[in-house]
């Protein structure tokens, strides 16, 4: 009976390998398809941007810049920044190519965007105006507030 006890006690310590394993693959599966693959796929596709870009075509560089696409070689871009000022950069300081419809649309934006200041402003000149109310003197001259006519 003493035998017994024994083998349950080290069936019981020693389990099995693979389910004392198990948390640890489920981490680095977690790992695998919640990081690496993503980033993996991301740089693929910003690759990819980077080497379909065609003389002509906005883009925007990884440091905020705007510019045209001017010249295209294999290690680097030719970019205008500037009617007639060009500079020379890597592929990889391309972040974003920009699209034609999606900078009028940024255009129309900051138009009515104007619009709605110049008319707020105009609303606020008209309120002042038609506020005649006495504006009260909040410099220090003695201990009372003074009234302006």
């Amino acid at each position: 009976m003493g035998t017994d006890m024994n083998v349950l006690a080290e069936q019981a310590q020693g389990g099995n390998p693979i389910v004392s394993l198990m948390p640890l693959i489920l981490i680095a599966v977690a790992f695998y398809f919640f990081l690496i693959r993503p980033q993996s796929k991301r740089r693929r596709e910003q690759m990819e941007l980077q080497n379909s870009v065609e003389p002509g075509s906005r883009v925007l560089t990884t440091n905020g810049m705007y510019a045209t696409v001017a010249e295209v070689d294999d290690d680097g871009v030719t970019l205008e920044i500037a009617p007639g000022v060009e500079a020379r950069f890597v592929k990889q300081a391309i972040m974003q190519v920009i699209k034609d419809d999606v900078e009028d649309d940024d255009d129309a934006d900051d138009d009515e965007t104007e619009l709605a200041e110049t008319d707020a402003a105009d609303e606020t000149a008209k309120a002042d105006a038609a506020d005649e109310v006495d504006e009260v003197d909040l410099a220090k001259s003695g201990d009372k507030a003074v009234k302006k006519p």
